[in-house]
Formats: C-alpha cells, sequence, structure tokens
C-alpha cells in the first residue's frame, strides 16, 4: 500500500509539472542550429536569404507543442500587396484574407498540395482558406499580377526562422529521428534526414536556386495576365 501511494504521489507530481510518461517523448531536450545556403546562377545572389524556413519533421515520434504554430492567421491585402509576405500554419489551418484595399481582390492558389479559389471581393470583406496537406502554397491575386505570398503548412513546432546570415536555431528538440525540411521562395524544398540524440550545430541546410527559371507566374485558368490591364484596378 505504502509503494502503491508513493508511485502515485509522484505520478500527480509529474502531471502538475506538466510532464508526461508517454514513451513517445523522451523528457531530454536538444538545440538542433546551423546554416541555409543558397547556391544562386553566377551574378545572381541577391542577399535575400533570410526569408528561408527550416522545419524538422519527426519520424515516428510524438512531440507536443504544436499549438505554438497558430492554427488560424491571416494575410491582409494592402496597396497591392499580401502582408506579410510569408506566413506559417499547422497543417489543417486556415488563413483569413481580409481586403484592406479600395478596390476588389481575388485569392487563388493553383498548389498540387490543394488548390482554391476565394473569387473576387470587394474591400472591407474577408474569406478564408484552408491548407490541408503540409508543404508550401504559392498564393496569388488574380487580378494584380505582382501580388505574391506563401503560407508554409507545418505539422510540428519544431519551425525556426532565418537571419540574415542565413543562421537558424531549433530548441527543444526531443531526442529520435526527424526529416529536416528548408525552403527559400526561389528554390525547391530541401528534405534530409537528421538523427538527433545530443545538441547539434553546424548543420547545413543547401537550397539550389539554379534551376528555378524566373518567370510571371500564370493566372488563376493557367493562362498569362491581360497585359493590357496594368494592375489599375
Amino acid at each position: 500500500m505504502v509503494r502503491n501511494a508513493l508511485r502515485f504521489a509522484v505520478f500527480s507530481i509529474l502531471l502538475v509539472l506538466g510532464l508526461s510518461l508517454s514513451p513517445t517523448q523522451s523528457f531530454a531536450q536538444f538545440t538542433v542550429a546551423g546554416k541555409v545556403t543558397l547556391a544562386d546562377p553566377p551574378g545572381k545572389n541577391k542577399k535575400d536569404i533570410a526569408s528561408a524556413i527550416v522545419w524538422l519533421v519527426p519520424q515516428g515520434l510524438t512531440v507536443r507543442g504544436a499549438d505554438t504554430i497558430p492554427h488560424h492567421a491571416s494575410i491582409a491585402m494592402r496597396g497591392r500587396e499580401f502582408l506579410p509576405h510569408i506566413r506559417l500554419v499547422t497543417v489543417g489551418g486556415s488563413v483569413d484574407f481580409p481586403n484592406q484595399d479600395p478596390f476588389s481582390h481575388n485569392v487563388f492558389s493553383n498548389s498540387d498540395l490543394g488548390q482554391f479559389d476565394l473569387g473576387l471581393y470587394r474591400r472591407r470583406e474577408t474569406k478564408v482558406a484552408t491548407f490541408p496537406t503540409s508543404g508550401v502554397y504559392a498564393v496569388y491575386c488574380n487580378i494584380h499580377a505582382r501580388m505574391a505570398s506563401f503560407v508554409v503548412a507545418v505539422p510540428t513546432r519544431l519551425v525556426a526562422a532565418v537571419d540574415k546570415n542565413g543562421d537558424f536555431v531549433l530548441r527543444d528538440v526531443p531526442p529520435g529521428t526527424y526529416e529536416i525540411h528548408g525552403w527559400h521562395e526561389r528554390g525547391d524544398e530541401s528534405r534530409a534526414k537528421i538523427a538527433v540524440s545530443g545538441n547539434q550545430t553546424g548543420v547545413v541546410v543547401a537550397l539550389d536556386t539554379r534551376g528555378i527559371v524566373t518567370a510571371p507566374h500564370l493566372n488563376k485558368f493557367g493562362q498569362p495576365y491581360a497585359s493590357t490591364r496594368a494592375d489599375r484596378y
């Protein structure tokens, strides 16, 4: 009886402290740090590395605390721009697109991860899109060809922005095997396996932009934008 009471007391203390006895997650937490590099074509180094994002996808491991990434967020349309340019949400999350311009917009994405078309709507109206699959969604306006934004849907809280030098730090990483993802809007998403059993520094996430053809995106019908409109609306 005394031994059972002691076990119950220890279990209760762990619950109060917010700890878990689940075998899927160890109490140990580590740091994974490194640098993102961009392999740009000769003479095309644009010095915009700070818009890159790195995240870890656990392989067969439960990582708690995903609520640190918003499940519902907002990207405003103002001055013929999407603000912010890049937005993070959890997989299955949604994003509001409020129109704060005195003219209409038509938000859409032709992403293979999940297409949507919010239709034409005017100032002070808001429409919502959901992002059901992990990955990066390019979002555009069907009226204004220069408007572009990106929604990154992630299945994990282990996400880090990159600073102006390309450095990133992922903290509170439980031990286990992960897929490390790196993304920049001028390059394809990279993926590689990484095993975490202690603090890791010097991790390099290399993104190759040399094969990316820079060209105007197409409208929601897969056609070039009409040049006569000149984004005047």
